[in-house]
């Protein structure tokens, strides 16, 4: 069942937003060449905790994991897509690093995922990160009441196609907010004007990830939650969650 929030409500989640956008950003601001990706999840974990707020991800087990996910954040380096578990791994000079985090405060969640470039970066990494920002940009900009679901993948996979990229296969964005996913799944590639109709009081995470060499598939990793692309290629991933409102898209995810 799809459920529209309050006004009120939507504040509630933009103050676990704002909490999930510091976590990040912090950790962001942490890595550098040297710095294992487990300190980015312990830095994580202390603005959460800080903020009085819960990690959503932490001990998360959906049906098809054989074990709870062992991090606050998801870290994913390189030909890492999503779901990179934080270990000792020491970030290298040019390593393509996308952090996903996400808490819960007063019983409200946020969703929000960032790529960056640690030391000095390969230009088509650089790409790869612009283009993943901008395709989340598009995918915003078409969560407007009366549009459709199909609208936001629309938006998001002819941008990423027409610049060469792939689409992280069977992986998209989903609704949100007393728990992490809710109804409805939010496809990253589809026809314009298909799939159920946007209202106002709607929140969804929007999440694009995209592939340098336009491939699709992924593999997993042994530890049953890392899912790396089949060829090798580096990859990037962004995400905010986004109230669809009568004024146009809110960002909830955002640090101000």
């Amino acid at each position: 069942m799809v459920e529209l929030k309050t006004e009120s409500e939507i504040q509630g989640m933009r103050a676990a937003g704002r909490v999930v956008a510091d976590a990040l950003a912090a950790a962001r601001g942490h890595a550098q060449v040297g710095v294992s990706l487990r300190e980015l999840d312990a830095v994580a974990a202390r603005v959460i905790a800080d903020a009085g707020a819960e990690p959503l991800f932490l001990n998360y087990r959906p049906n098809w994991a054989a074990t709870p996910f062992p991090g606050v954040v998801c870290a994913s380096v390189n030909d890492a897509v999503v779901h990179g578990i934080p270990s000792d791994y020491r970030l290298r000079d040019g390593d393509l690093v996308s952090i996903d985090g996400g808490a819960r405060l007063d019983g409200w969640c946020g969703d929000s995922a960032i790529s960056f470039v640690v030391g000095v970066a390969d230009p088509a990494d650089e790409a790869l990160v612009a283009a993943t920002d901008e395709a989340l940009r598009r995918g915003i900009e078409a969560a407007r009441v009366g549009n459709r679901l199909g609208d936001i993948g629309a938006a998001i996979g002819s941008y990423a196609r027409g610049r060469g990229y792939g689409l992280l296969a069977d992986h998209g964005g989903h609704g949100i907010g007393r728990v992490m996913h809710e109804s409805p799944d939010v496809p990253n590639e589809a026809r314009a004007g298909r799939g159920m109709r946007l209202r106002a009081g709607l929140v969804l995470a929007i999440e694009p990830m995209l592939i340098a060499d336009g491939s699709d598939d992924y593999r997993h990793d042994a530890d049953g939650w890392t899912l790396r692309t089949v060829t090798g290629a580096r990859a990037a991933h962004s995400e905010h969650t986004v109230a669809i409102t009568d004024d146009g898209p809110v960002v909830l995810t955002s640090r101000h």
